[in-house]
Formats: C-alpha cells, sequence, structure tokens
C-alpha cells in the first residue's frame, strides 16, 4: 500500500509536537514492511531524514515547464501547463502581459522563481494562509505525478493539500486532527482557521483522533458523526541509553521543569502560580519554563511580581539533545495544559525516570496510569503533587520506576498498525 501524505514540519525542523507525531508515524510505517510513505512537506531545507520515507519538498515542484522547438522557419518558445490550468510568472511585468491574454475562468496565476517553483518558508508565519492554498496548487501536481493508494492530510495547514489530492488522484482521503482551534484559542476561534478545519473533516472520507478528548470535540464542535472518527493515540520513540548521562544540574537544588509553548492552550500561568505555593513551603527548589511563545513577556513579568525570579528561570525554545539535557536534569515534569489533544512531552519525561503531573484536560491522561492527574485550574492540587514528589522518596521512586515501565509499551509502530487498519477500512468501502 503507498500513502501520499501531507505534513507542514519535519525533523529537525520542527516547533511543536505535530513535527515529532508525523515523523514517529512514517517510522511507525515503516516498519510494518508493507507501507510506503510518500511525505510532502511545504519545504526541505536539506538535512532531513529520510531513511523511512519519500520526502518531497513542496518548493521543489515545478508547476510548468517551456520547451523549446526549432523548425526551418522560427523557434518557438511556449508554457505547457498542467491541467489544473495554473500560469506561472516570475515578476509584475509578465504577470500584466499573461493576464492581457485569454484565458478560461479557471485558469490560476501563481508567482514563482525561474525554475517555475513556488517559494515556501515552510514557517508559520503572517503569510501563513497564503502559503497554505499554494502548498494545495502543488499538491495537485504531486498527486498527478505520483501513484499512491491513499491521501493522508495532518493537521488543519494540510486540509486544503489533502482535498486537492484527492480531487485529482480520486482517491480516498484521511485527515489526521492533532489539534483543533478550539484547543488553539481558548474558545477565540479564528472563522478562516474553523472553516479549513471543517471543510478538511467534512470531505475526508476517515477522520483521525488523537484522543477521545478530541474526537468529542470534533462531534460537538463541528458536527461531524462520531462514526466518522477513529482515535488513535500517539506514541514516543524509545531512549538510546547512554553511559554518559549528560550535564549535571549544576545546583543542589531540586528541578521542576515546564517544556512546552508558553500560550494559553499550555497553561503557563498556572504552574507559575504553583510554584509560587511551592516555595513558600521550601527553597531548595528552582522552577523553569522551557519554550517559547506570546505568553512570554506576561510570563516573566508576573514571575518578577510574585518575587520569585531567583527560583524560576526562562530558557527559551528547546530543541533536540537540549531538550534531552533538560528533561535528564528534571525532578518533576508538570503539563498543566488547559486543553491537550495529547502531549507527547510527558512521555518523554517519563523515559528519563522523570515523575509527571499532568492536567485532567490532556489526551494523554486517558492512556496513562503513572501520573499524577489535576485539573489545570486548580493550583493548589498541583502545588501539594510537586511538594509530595520532591519531598516524599517512595512516592518519587513508584512514579519513576512504574512511569518507565508503562512508557516502553508506547511504541509507534502500535499507532501505525492502529492507522494501517483505518486505512484498510477506507479502502472496502
Amino acid at each position: 500500500m503507498k500513502v501520499l501524505m501531507f505534513g507542514w514540519e519535519f525533523p529537525p525542523h520542527i516547533s511543536g509536537g505535530l513535527g515529532t507525531a508525523c515523523f514517529g508515524l512514517t517510522k511507525g510505517l515503516a516498519k510494518l514492511n508493507r507501507i510506503g510513505v510518500i511525505f510532502v512537506v511545504p519545504k526541505i531545507f536539506g538535512d532531513e531524514e529520510q531513511s523511512a520515507v519519500q520526502l518531497i519538498g513542496a518548493n521543489n515542484v515545478p508547476i510548468a515547464h517551456k520547451e523549446i522547438q526549432f523548425d526551418d522557419v522560427q523557434q518557438k518558445i511556449d508554457y505547457y501547463e498542467v491541467e489544473s490550468k495554473l500560469i506561472p510568472y516570475v515578476g509584475e511585468e509578465e504577470f500584466w502581459t499573461l493576464k492581457s491574454r485569454k484565458y478560461s475562468k479557471k485558469t490560476r496565476f501563481v508567482q514563482t522563481n525561474n525554475g517555475y517553483k513556488i517559494e515556501f518558508s515552510g514557517k508559520y508565519g503572517p503569510g501563513l494562509l497564503h502559503e497554505i492554498r499554494n502548498y494545495a496548487l502543488v499538491a495537485e501536481i504531486i498527486a498527478r505525478d505520483n501513484q499512491f493508494d491513499i491521501v493522508h492530510a495532518h493537521d488543519w495547514l494540510t486540509f486544503p493539500a489533502g482535498i486537492a489530492a484527492k480531487r485529482k488522484s480520486g482517491k480516498p482521503l484521511v485527515v489526521h486532527v492533532h489539534a483543533t482551534e478550539f484547543d488553539r484559542s481558548g474558545g477565540n476561534v479564528n472563522p478562516k482557521v474553523y472553516a479549513i478545519e471543517r471543510e478538511g473533516m467534512e470531505m475526508a472520507d476517515r477522520i483521525i483522533a488523537v484522543s477521545s478528548l478530541t474526537k468529542n470535540i470534533i462531534v460537538e464542535k463541528y458536527g461531524i458523526p462520531p462514526g466518522k472518527i477513529t482515535v488513535v493515540y500517539n506514541a514516543v520513540d524509545p531512549v538510546n541509553e547512554v553511559k554518559d548521562k549528560g550535564l549535571a544540574k549544576g545546583v543542589n537544588e531540586k528541578i521542576v521543569t515546564f517544556l512546552g509553548r508558553i500560550t494559553m492552550q499550555k497553561g503557563p500561568e498556572y504552574f507559575i502560580e504553583a510554584a509560587k505555593l511551592v516555595l513558600k513551603k521550601m527553597n531548595n527548589v528552582r522552577f523553569v519554563m522551557a519554550g517559547s511563545g506570546d505568553l512570554m513577556n506576561q510570563m516573566v513579568a508576573r514571575v518578577a511580581e510574585l518575587g520569585i525570579s531567583d527560583h524560576f528561570h526562562f530558557t527559551g525554545f528547546l530543541k533536540g539533545n537540549d531538550v534531552t539535557q533538560m528533561l535528564r536534569m528534571t525532578d518533576v515534569f508538570v503539563m498543566p495544559s488547559v486543553s491537550e489533544p495529547f502531549g507527547i512531552v510527558p512521555l518523554e519525561a517519563m523515559q528519563f525516570n522523570v515523575p509527571v503531573i499532568i492536567s485532567n484536560q490532556s489526551g494523554v491522561a486517558e492512556i496513562i496510569e503513572n501520573a499524577i492527574k489535576i485539573d489545570f485550574w486548580d493550583t493548589y492540587a498541583m502545588a501539594d503533587s510537586i511538594y509530595g514528589i520532591l519531598n516524599y522518596k517512595s512516592l518519587a521512586k513508584h512514579f519513576k520506576h512504574e512511569g518507565k515501565q508503562e512508557v516502553e509499551n508506547l511504541e509507534w509502530v502500535n499507532s501505525a498498525s492502529a492507522v494501517t487498519d483505518v486505512y484498510k477500512s477506507v479502502l472496502q468501502t
């Protein structure tokens, strides 16, 4: 079976859990030895890990070409457009020259470079919606030029591309919902994003949700029949144990870590309020907020206002080995998310024998037992849990040992097998 899969990021160029989940799933599918994946991203940087997939960058796909013909009378240089009626132009002068000619109403003019390729940043900047539209245009060409059995699109950024590939090829579409606009916005929904999400879900032949929490949101907020949705939980890559455990703490205090985007969805303010409560009871502890986001300055100001700056540290965005080193130094990991469709980082922390505290409002809470679960808003319960793990060795030992044992069974190949079952059910209908 061959899968045409659309994503937005791929390691090492990731900004959150989406890229990590896509990478884990593709490796899991590769281990099954019966699934081939063509994985498409807006932009290839050249240093991606491609052992498990055939990776295509939309930035490397020409949307048209020029054919040169010679004869005894004259030389002709003509545009040959793809069936979707895309007309490339390089500059403003060429655009207006082309516009002066007659074309069908379905013709679309697209700015390209000299190789007739569309430029993509591959990021989440102010031109995001424009890049999403262009990504869908290139998806038509990729669907035309490749052989595959099914289309799989990850999150709203790629839903238009998935729809375009489905329409071009006639193949079924599976959309994978890793988060919804209701998770990201806290209810202050962007209508454009919501419309893209809803269209993707309605056009899909089947929907994969990363948790029952997410499935319920899809049913209640998007009006999708529950029978169309299958829950497939995320997993975690195994840790390669090494003798060198990395950097030492450099301090004798305990370390409590928040690692994620510093944004409303992740609940950073509740972590800070809990930190203040803990520091009233003990001083030999430091709190670390690792990440970046739109609430960073506000959180820095709140820490200063509470007078806990001497025991609180902001590291900025971490990735790769820096994340590993941070988790190795951590005594307690806290994920106080307001609305977390899944949450892979607690699983990564458990691999390093770190006790974890997670919110009940997270998808990962549905599948792990050996973690302390609290409501995100209950800072007193959060503080009590942190204090208990830091001060009662038997409690910490239990969560370290049992947590690591539990997480070792959460492998991506199992998630991939469940996704394969979804593919089969779609292809058989």
